[in-house]
């Protein structure tokens, strides 16, 4: 949900017939880096607006600057659009925020971040961890990309761009390793990484012009899709056309993914993949 605080169910309220819930953590936000310069240059307009004489009209003034400090306030902290739990110790998560940075938390520590990963420049909609690879995930947002990561790099091992509209929803096949799937405002995008990094092995488009399709299911051991869209509607596809995962399909995903000497080149069949080199 948008919330600067995380919750957690824990169980169902016997009073009211609900769930209670726990407060996980507030999201705050991290400031953007800043040279010496440019804090100095900080530094003197704060100075100079506090030398600077009060205007008349001191009540209206205060009013404003409550004003002004509530909203500094508020602005401490950062929305979370999305997030996902790690499928092998469910203490652990992660969480998409409008800043543009993804977050590994821990429900242990509600004061501060295990790890934050940066390469979106724009709000983070969805996070996905990688139901065949530990510590592989996908994220996707409004700066029309996916990318797909690596706990341990706080960059990006793969982008992946394919239009000029927002990605909405991203999701994991439940059968391959190597394949995953996407929705933006109007269509919807099957990629293969055994086939190639560059474009969707698959793309189906929206001939309504007003649906905007929102979220995206692969649906459990079998190549059915599931897509909501704005006005309401469940949409169920069926896959096709995909070839079976071989016997290596998950060691495929982890030679993307996982971080490799930069004389080593990788590839997926006969298309190569060109990324920055990850940090070390």
């Amino acid at each position: 949900k948008k919330a600067s605080t995380l919750s957690r169910s824990s169980g169902i309220n016997a009073e009211y017939g609900g769930f209670e819930s726990v407060d996980l953590m507030k999201l705050k936000r991290i400031g953007k880096k800043t040279t010496p310069e440019q804090q100095q240059q900080q530094q003197a307009q704060q100075q100079a607006q506090q030398q600077q004489p009060p205007a008349a009209g001191g009540e209206q003034d205060a009013k404003a600057g409550q004003k002004l400090r509530g909203e500094a306030y508020i602005s401490r902290y950062a929305g979370g659009l999305g997030f996902d739990f790690y499928p092998q110790n469910n203490n652990i998560y992660l969480v998409a925020t409008e800043e543009g940075f993804i977050h590994k938390c821990s429900c242990s520590y509600n004061e501060q971040y295990l790890q934050t990963y940066t390469g979106h420049t724009g709000p983070v909609y969805k996070v996905k961890w990688s139901p065949f690879v530990p510590d592989c995930f996908l994220t996707c947002g409004a700066d029309w990309t996916i990318r797909l990561w690596h706990s341990d790099l706080t960059k990006p091992a793969l982008t992946f761009v394919s239009s000029t509209k927002s990605v909405n929803d991203i999701c994991w096949s439940n059968v391959c390793a190597t394949v995953f799937g996407a929705v933006s405002d109007n269509r919807i995008e099957i990629w293969d990484l055994r086939t190639t990094n560059l474009d969707p092995v698959i793309i189906s488009s929206v001939s309504d012009p007003e649906t905007r399709l929102s979220s995206f299911l692969f649906s459990e051991g079998s190549s059915t899709l599931l897509v909501g869209d704005s006005s309401g509607h469940v949409t169920v596809y069926q896959l096709r056309n995909i070839a079976d995962p071989s016997p290596t399909h998950i060691q495929t995903l982890r030679d993307v993914v996982m971080p490799m000497p930069s004389s080593q080149s990788m590839s997926l069949s006969s298309t190569s993949i060109t990324s920055n080199p990850p940090e070390r």
